[in-house]
């Protein structure tokens, strides 16, 4: 299953990252010499992934309703030993492919034979949250437990290891809290998706925001389940690469 290809999408255009400034813009020169501005999704630092110089691929859809034609899908950054690999930077895409890996059965060994698939459901504390994906186990799964699977885009490394978050983030700290809130009625999962193919193990970004790690390893202890995921980028498609371990300290 390994290499299995989940997402397929006309061929990205190549380029040159310029510059990324104000968040969502990002400037690149195309083969042709064209300059376009492209729509970055992630909102983050970038960290470890942010080159200008370097290599990225983008998405070309113009449309009346959209601001920007293109928007940037892919960056090339150094490896653990250096070596490119080429990273998925889109956020807006983790969702879709941890639950088409799940829709596949990639991830039928950690969580069960799942019936439905549900997006963006109510829960939590005075219910003002939305977990990313409800699952409703088969009637014959081992646990039939409803599932509360949180998604957290990953692209940040040190060495083998694949970090999150990679700057301070209220948001996460308060999704794990929430995660350990749903305990032991139901399943409380941690999918960090791995958008990248070249770490061998994911651990908390201590360095980053030390209370995430805190709030990380309390999750863990009271029962909430971790499950990296880990894909690859290409030109016209993504594949999935397997899980990958969890590291107690980055």
């Amino acid at each position: 299953m390994i290499g299995t290809s989940l997402l397929t999408f006309p061929t990205l255009e190549e380029g040159v990252l310029l510059k990324r400034y104000k968040r969502f813009l990002a400037d690149v020169e195309l083969k042709n010499g064209e300059i376009v501005t492209a729509h970055c999704a992630n909102t983050g630092p970038m960290t470890g992934v942010l080159h200008p110089g370097g290599r990225v691929r983008l998405r070309h859809a113009p449309s009346p309703k959209r601001k920007l034609a293109w928007t940037w899908e892919q960056a090339e950054a150094p490896g653990p030993e250096n070596e490119p690999c080429w990273v998925g930077v889109n956020t807006a895409l983790a969702n879709s492919l941890v639950r088409k890996a799940i829709e596949a059965g990639c991830i039928e060994e950690s969580l069960g034979p799942i019936a439905a698939i549900r997006p963006e459901v109510t829960y939590g504390s005075n219910r003002r949250s939305r977990i990313d994906l409800l699952l409703t186990p088969d009637a014959a799964a081992a646990d039939t437990r409803q599932i509360y699977l949180e998604v957290k885009n990953t692209t940040w490394i040190q060495g083998p290891l694949a970090l999150f978050p990679d700057t301070v983030t209220e948001r996460g700290q308060k999704h794990l809290k929430e995660l350990i809130g749903v305990l032991p009625e139901a399943r409380g999962v941690l999918v960090p998706c791995l958008s990248r193919s070249d770490v061998k193990a994911f651990a908390p970004g201590d360095s980053a925001d030390p209370l995430y790690g805190e709030l990380f390893r309390k999750a863990v202890q009271a029962g909430v389940e971790v499950i990296p995921c880990c894909f690859g980028f290409h030109r016209d498609h993504i594949t999935w690469e397997g899980t990958r371990q969890t590291s107690a300290s980055a």
